[in-house]
C-alpha cells in the first residue's frame, strides 16, 4: 500500500512538472516584439483582432498570428523601360517612387487587406503611369520639364493608391535617354549654345574692362585737374599773402613817416633819392651845418653825375669837373 502511494505521488509530481513546463513553453512561444520602425496587426483565428504599436506583446500560439508592417520611408525603383513619345521618339525612362505606410491603425489595416503586395503593385503602377504621362508629351517637354513631370506622376499615383494606406512622398525621374542620333544632335546644339554664351561672356568682360579703363582715365584727368587748380590756388594765395605783407610794410613805413617825420617829407624824399643815387656813384655834398644831402638834378629830371654842391654863406657854388 505504501508502495502504491509512492508511485502515485511520483506520477503526480511528474504531471505537475510537465504542466509547468508546457505552460512555460506556451508562454515564451507567445511572446512577440515589434520594432519602433514597425506597426503590427494581430489576427485570431484568421480574423483581425487588434493593433500593436512598438514594444513587447503576447499572443496565443497557433491561435493568434502577428503581421508586422514597416512604416519607414521606402523606395521602389521601376526598371528602365522604352517609351514612345508624342513625336515618335523612343526614349528610355527610369523612375523612382518614395512612399511609406501611415502609422495609424486604419492605414496599417488597409496596407494589409486592401492590396496584396503594395510594393510590387506600386512598381507596376509607376511603370504604367509613366507610359501614360510621357506618351502624351513631346520629347523636348519630357527632357526640359522634369519637375512638372514628377508632379504629374506623383498626383496620378496618389489618386490610384488612396485606399492602400500609403503616403506617396515623391517621384523622381531617374534617367531619360533619347535615341543616339537625337542625343548627338542635342550635344551639337548644346555645344553651340555654350560657345555662344562664352562669346557673350567674353564680350561682356571686354566691355567691362574698357569701361573700367575709361573710368580710370577720367579719374586720373580729374585728379590732375584738381592738382592744377590746387596749385594755382596755392600760388594765388601766396601772391596775396606777399602783397598783403608788402601793403602792411608800406603802411608801417607811412605810419612811421607820419609819426617821426611830420613836416620833413621833403627831407625823407631827399634821403630816398640819395640812397638810389649812391648805387649809381652819384656825387653829393653835405651842408656845412646839418646833415641834409643836396642832390642836383639835370634837365631830364635825373640826378646830375659828378656835381658837387657846397653851401657857403647862404649861397651855393658849383664845382664841376
Amino acid at each position: 500500500m505504501v508502495t502504491l502511494n509512492l508511485v502515485f505521488d511520483n506520477y503526480l509530481s511528474i504531471i505537475i512538472i510537465g504542466i509547468i513546463v508546457v505552460a512555460l513553453i506556451i508562454f515564451f512561444s507567445g511572446l512577440r516584439t515589434v520594432r519602433p520602425t514597425h506597426r503590427a496587426a494581430i489576427e485570431r483565428l484568421s480574423r483581425y483582432h487588434r493593433f500593436m504599436k512598438s514594444g513587447i506583446t503576447w499572443i496565443i500560439p497557433i491561435i493568434d498570428r502577428i503581421y508586422p508592417v514597416n512604416v519607414t520611408e521606402q523606395m521602389a525603383d521601376a526598371d528602365q523601360q522604352e517609351i514612345i513619345t508624342k513625336d515618335n521618339l523612343n526614349a528610355f525612362v527610369d523612375v523612382q517612387i518614395y512612399f511609406k505606410v501611415k502609422e495609424d491603425e486604419e492605414s496599417v489595416k488597409a496596407a494589409l487587406y486592401n492590396v496584396n503586395d503594395y510594393r510590387l503593385q506600386i512598381i507596376s503602377l509607376a511603370r504604367t503611369t509613366l507610359r501614360n504621362v510621357i506618351g502624351n508629351k513631346e520629347f523636348s517637354q519630357v527632357n526640359n520639364n522634369r519637375t512638372e513631370l514628377n508632379k504629374e506622376i506623383l498626383l496620378s499615383i496618389q489618386q490610384q493608391t488612396a485606399n492602400w494606406g500609403l503616403e506617396i512622398v515623391r517621384c523622381e525621374l531617374k534617367e531619360i535617354q533619347p535615341p543616339a542620333d537625337v542625343q548627338q544632335t542635342m550635344n551639337t546644339v548644346l555645344k553651340a549654345q555654350n560657345e555662344k554664351q562664352a562669346a557673350i561672356d567674353y564680350a561682356t568682360a571686354r566691355e567691362t574692362s574698357a569701361d573700367g579703363e575709361k573710368r580710370a582715365a577720367i579719374k586720373q584727368a580729374e585728379g590732375q585737374m584738381q592738382s592744377t587748380v590746387l596749385k594755382a590756388e596755392g600760388e594765388a594765395q601766396a601772391i596775396l599773402k606777399v602783397a598783403d605783407a608788402r601793403s602792411k610794410e608800406i603802411q608801417i613805413i607811412n605810419e612811421a613817416a607820419q609819426k617821426y617825420f611830420v613836416g620833413n617829407a621833403q627831407t625823407l624824399k631827399q634821403l630816398e633819392v640819395s640812397e638810389s643815387a649812391m648805387r649809381d656813384n652819384t656825387k653829393f655834398v653835405i651842408a656845412e651845418k646839418g646833415i641834409n644831402p643836396v642832390i642836383v638834378f639835370g634837365q631830364d629830371g635825373a640826378p646830375t653825375n659828378n656835381v658837387i654842391v657846397t653851401k657857403s654863406k647862404d649861397k651855393y657854388t658849383d664845382d664841376t669837373k
